[in-house]
């Protein structure tokens, strides 16, 4: 599959991270919780191939993706910080082994995020958000990627994890065994996982000393 597609829209949602609208082409699908191979048709740039994980949904009149940025490796996602409206993008393959399997925890660090964007917009167009909750760890206030949206959606099971900033209305730290079985209940049979590498390791590790079982734990194996 390989889709050339025109920019729609682009800003930034917080200080590094940009939300990227997408002429949607024809024949493409993807469930909630996949990500997708993506050039930029720059020159110079045309063989670096980047994976991001789509925020839109199927029936969407586009794609959209929301990208961590990182300015000083002079890389792919320095170059999407110069894109604009009208600029192009290739679409390659779609893969991913996240998607939603039933009531549960997302565990999510930073842009690891994304995949559930995706998840709980379905979740919220189909009603069944349910007792579902994301516990989001970041550095600061300021890298918290769709705030305001999941504050609005999730309520109290919105609970967020800052390890370089102290606020009396966030947990403080990391993801920890405590914090986990703190925020699980009897409803609380899949946890979901995206997130860097180590940090995913350390929290599956969590699990497994709460009693968590292999097939109660979806994170993306690419």
């Amino acid at each position: 599959m390989e889709h050339t597609v025109t920019i729609k829209s682009i800003r930034p949602i917080t200080h590094d991270v940009f939300r990227i609208q997408l002429e949607k082409p024809e024949g493409i699908t993807y469930i909630p919780g996949q990500a997708c191979d993506i050039t930029l048709t720059r020159p110079g740039w045309e063989k670096e191939v980047r994976t991001f994980t789509f925020t839109s949904l199927q029936d969407d009149d586009h794609v959209e993706f929301s990208i961590k940025t990182y300015p000083s490796h002079n890389g792919v996602t320095n170059q999407i910080r110069t894109l604009k409206a009208g600029d192009k993008i290739t679409l390659h393959d779609i893969y991913g082994d996240i998607h939603y399997k039933g009531e549960g925890v997302f565990i999510a660090g930073g842009a690891g995020v994304t995949p559930f964007i995706a998840i709980f917009k379905l979740l919220k167009k189909n009603g069944q958000i349910g007792n579902n909750k994301l516990i989001f760890a970041n550095k600061t206030k300021g890298d918290i990627i769709d705030k305001d949206r999941f504050e609005k959606l999730l309520g109290k099971n919105f609970i967020n994890v800052l390890s370089d900033e102290q606020d009396s209305h966030y947990e403080h730290g990391y993801v920890t065994p405590d914090l986990i079985k703190k925020y699980s209940d009897s409803s609380s049979k899949y946890y979901y996982l995206c997130g860097p590498g180590p940090m995913m390791d350390a929290v599956e590790k969590h699990l497994h000393s709460l009693g968590v079982k292999d097939e109660s734990i979806v994170k993306e194996g690419f």
